[in-house]
């Protein structure tokens, strides 16, 4: 692999992060002032890093949709890659569909953790410029699902259960894409992930973005990160259909209820993984560790179930959705 783990300094591009930034580079210049000198400044730095972290908690406690949104694709977020590198003791990918090539959007391969073997399966958008253009900005190809669904079927033949991270914006929308049988091919992995005869478990790291999210989205559970978002559309999409402009997005937003706590209310997913204090893009580690963790329980939980029961339950999770009280 060479993508590195993403940096845990904090870009000024989100405007309600830009007060957290100036009180971190007060923060640094006092530590450069206080080693370089014979000042003793322990006392105020101590006094402004925890200025930092009631204000922290303040701004992400009341972010908009919208904000999330952007926190969701912040550039620093960790995204699969890092999830393998700082997640994973050995990972063997596997490239492919057996029909038309390689899709580098969707990321395919052996993995195990702390013990447990698993199928991995995720989008990957790429952190350099020419690696998110090969990765099509972890919008994937129809053979970029069917290669996510042919390691499936291996996975359960080998009867390794399987765990999916989704981020992407949405399934590719070009024309070669359509002409290879895109909608076809998200369809089928849906249909065919309730069929497999292995645990799944989905976490959505990021982005959600309609079906190019639900075509590695079935899972008998379903996590979401605190600041990652799942929805039919994009909110800029939605609000070019609706209002014929993007500046409505913000609006769009909230009419979606697309946040971690609006799916969770709804009954779409079964937890919120709460990220570190200021996002996941502050602290990748940590926010690694506390997804480690919830894969590990949930592994764990489904291992003891008989693949009869599994199957019913997970179909009964998804046939509730959308009805009263989730009866």
């Amino acid at each position: 692999m060479t993508d590195q783990p993403a940096k845990t300094t904090v870009q000024d591009g989100l405007a309600f992060e830009r007060p957290l930034s100036d009180l971190q580079q007060k923060i640094a210049e006092l530590r450069k002032l206080n080693a370089g000198s014979h000042l003793e400044l322990a006392g105020e730095i101590e006094l402004l890093e925890e200025r930092l972290r009631r204000q922290t908690a303040e701004v992400y406690a009341h972010l908009s949709p919208w904000e999330r949104v952007n926190v969701a694709r912040h550039a620093e977020r960790p995204l699969t890659s890092d999830y393998v590198q700082l997640m994973l003791d050995d990972f063997v990918e596997l490239h492919g569909d057996r029909v038309f090539g390689e899709d580098r959007a969707i990321l395919t391969g052996l993995a195990t953790m702390a013990g447990r073997r698993f199928l991995l399966v995720g989008h990957r958008k790429g952190k350099t410029v020419k690696d998110r253009l090969a990765c099509n900005f972890g919008c994937a190809h129809p053979e970029g699902y069917r290669k996510a669904m042919q390691k499936m079927r291996l996975a359960e033949k080998w009867k390794l259960p399987i765990v999916t991270f989704i981020n992407t914006p949405g399934a590719y929308p070009g024309i070669g894409a359509e002409e290879r049988g895109q909608a076809s091919a998200i369809a089928r992995n849906i249909l065919e992930m309730f069929d497999l005869k292995v645990p799944v478990v989905c976490i959505v790291i990021g982005e959600g973005g309609s079906g190019g999210a639900l075509g590695i989205g079935v899972g008998d559970r379903v996590g979401m990160l605190e600041n990652s978002y799942y929805s039919v559309i994009s909110p800029e999409g939605c609000a070019a259909i609706l209002w014929k402009s993007g500046d409505k997005a913000p609006e769009a937003a909230d009419a979606l209820k697309l946040t971690s706590k609006d799916l969770l209310r709804l009954g779409l997913v079964d937890k919120v993984i709460e990220e570190p204090l200021g996002g996941a893009h502050r602290d990748p580690k940590g926010a690694v560790e506390r997804v480690k963790a919830q894969i590990g329980t949930w592994l764990g939980e489904l291992a003891e179930l008989p693949v009869e029961r599994l199957l019913e339950q997970r179909y009964q999770k998804f046939r509730r959705m959308g009805t009263p009280n989730g009866l």
